[in-house]
């Protein structure tokens, strides 16, 4: 546990010392740990250590970690590709969905019952394999996710491209959440920056970090 506390305190050392490069407030960042593969016991170690956004990407471990999770208060940020069929079974845990990305998808987490959290991602790419929405197709999608009851918009979520340098992408994250807030004043929000380049989405205004192994260690081989 000491090895997590460890880098835990490393990482929020160099999240407040980004945030004070960008004249921003430490406290208005949220640093999500992304536990996938790794166990629950983890995920306690975790919360007891006063960590309590989750991130997981593939939903039956979600599902099984936060069910024998109960209790510990844990808000679970859903950050993976979702597959329509399962929507509803990943509302009935996650606090925050990030992956929001196609017309079906929105449909399939409709509820009028409940709100969750979302963000819309961003392809970032020309590859439209990989996840996300084009920024052709952006504000159609968020106004269809306004329109929809049970989902609650935040922001916008991305990933930095492979083999680019992130700020640039960053940044234009940043611009394009200007075209989102002019339909969606609320929505101010960036899920962007991961363990190996969160201190250049703080500089462009990321508000929730995906980390995963700078705080957890690296990951298990998967089972």
């Amino acid at each position: 546990m000491s090895d997590l506390a460890d880098r835990l305190a490393v990482v929020r050392a160099s999240v407040a010392d980004a945030a004070t490069e960008a004249g921003r407030e430490a406290s208005g960042i949220t640093t999500i740990v992304v536990t996938k593969f790794h166990p629950a016991s983890l995920v306690a170690e975790l919360a007891a250590l006063g960590v309590l956004d989750i991130g997981e990407n593939r939903h039956q471990e979600a599902q099984a970690k936060a069910a024998e999770l109960e209790g510990l208060g844990i808000r679970w940020h859903f950050v993976g590709q979702l597959q329509s069929k399962k929507a509803k079974q990943v509302r009935a845990y996650a606090k925050v969905i990030h992956s929001v990305d196609r017309v079906a998808l929105v449909d399939a987490l409709r509820s009028d019952e409940a709100s969750v959290d979302c963000f819309v991602q961003l392809n970032l790419t020309d590859d439209p394999g990989r996840g996300g929405v084009s920024s052709e197709g952006l504000e159609p999608l968020v106004e269809h996710v306004l329109a929809t009851p049970g989902l609650n918009l935040l922001g916008l979520m991305a990933v930095a491209p492979l083999g680019e340098p992130a700020r640039p992408a960053f940044a234009r994250v940043r611009r394009l959440s200007e075209r989102v807030r002019a339909i969606a004043p609320a929505a101010t929000s960036l899920s962007m920056g991961m363990s190996h380049d969160f201190r250049d989405a703080i500089l462009e205004g990321a508000t929730h970090l995906r980390i995963g192994s700078a705080i957890t260690g690296n990951r298990p081989v998967a089972g």
